[in-house]
């Protein structure tokens, strides 16, 4: 497949907003007027919504608009509004011709890991990050619009690491959400495991509780040949995991040849708290902590020569950075940096992967 994303967006482009998942805008309609309000006002696009948009519906409805979106030559890009739980049942009804005669940039990310990997199954790289009704409609940090941008539009993104972070925001409920930032904790700083070796590579993977769907129902995966040298990129769902379960998904991909195949890790820093279990600031540290030992026990079992950073901002976090899903990262374990490319064409001197 070629890491090459879809072409991106230019000023005044229409973009549709959907709602793959959970039709959370069918709940929370002034968060989601928000967010069209800054898609509008900030970014110069003009945002089109589809029957399912703010509608609760069945699988075919909103594979129905997905392909509607695919098939509309005026749409160039696609944003959706956040995941949900059972989007793996809206995969079957996708049409492929039209998804393949039609590549667009597609963004999104928890249970959107579905539509991303049925994305890359087919050659098209997608964009994980930047749901609308999470990181747009509440109000957004610099990182999340910056990071939005370049997704967007094009562009090349080194990642930096925050002073401070969140696992969640403000409840969508409380007015203050459309007015105020919400409170952040210090943010612990990347950790770095591995040889000092610099990769440039195709990404793959988003969240690690929707891969252990994919692959469980076994559909949209190639052979475990097809994944060799990639940059594996994973993030645990809002939903806090005890270390133990994170560990044995990751030792599920191991036994699949998965952490072998890849040439680094990219780890989402995870949730460790909730809105119905908040955790105080002094916890925080020690349970990270527990999240990378679990996550560095899977590495030495299966593949003690990855290049891996933890704790990067990417998934269920805030602020999030928006990677490409298939497109090329550079991951410098000499210089622990991470460099995303948007396009419109990939780095001119990609680095071996092993």
């Amino acid at each position: 497949m070629t890491p090459v994303l879809p072409p991106p967006v230019r000023p005044g482009d229409r973009v549709a907003v959907l709602s793959p998942s959970w039709a959370a805008p069918a709940h929370f309609p002034a968060i989601h007027e928000r967010a069209m309000r800054r898609l509008r006002e900030d970014f110069h696009l003009e945002p089109v919504e589809y029957p399912t948009t703010r509608a609760d519906s069945t699988p075919r409805q909103r594979a129905d608009d997905l392909n509607a979106a695919f098939g509309d030559p005026a749409i160039r890009a696609i944003l959706s509004t956040i995941g949900g739980d059972d989007q793996i049942t809206v995969l079957p009804h996708l049409d492929t011709d039209v998804v393949r005669a039609n590549p667009k940039r597609f963004l999104g990310y928890s249970d959107n890991t579905n539509v991303l990997n049925y994305l890359w199954y087919q050659g098209i790289p997608g964009i994980h990050g930047g749901s609308t009704q999470v990181h747009l409609g509440p109000v957004p940090d610099g990182i999340h619009l910056e990071s939005l941008r370049a997704a967007l539009f094009g562009g090349d993104v080194t990642l930096r690491e925050p002073a401070r972070s969140r696992d969640y925001g403000l409840r969508w409920d409380d007015p203050r959400a459309l007015t105020e930032p919400a409170p952040a904790q210090p943010a612990e700083r990347w950790t770095w495991s591995g040889p000092a070796r610099k990769i440039t590579a195709p990404t793959w993977g988003g969240c690690l509780e929707i891969i252990e769907w994919t692959l469980a129902a076994g559909r949209f995966v190639h052979p475990t040949a097809a994944y060799d040298g990639m940059v594996l990129m994973l993030e645990a769902h809002e939903e806090p995991k005890p270390p133990a379960e994170n560990y044995r998904m990751l030792r599920n991909l191991g036994e699949r040849g998965l952490l072998t195949a890849a040439a680094a890790l990219l780890w989402g820093r995870p949730p460790v708290g909730d809105h119905d279990h908040p955790v105080a600031a002094e916890d925080t540290a020690r349970l990270r902590a527990e999240q990378r030992e679990a996550v560095l026990r899977a590495v030495a079992e299966y593949n003690p020569q990855l290049v891996v950073a933890l704790d990067v901002d990417f998934g269920h976090t805030s602020p999030q950075w928006l990677m490409p899903y298939g497109g090329a990262v550079t991951v410098d374990g000499e210089t622990h940096t991470i460099t995303a490319y948007f396009g419109p064409t990939m780095p001119s001197s990609p680095s071996s992967p092993h």
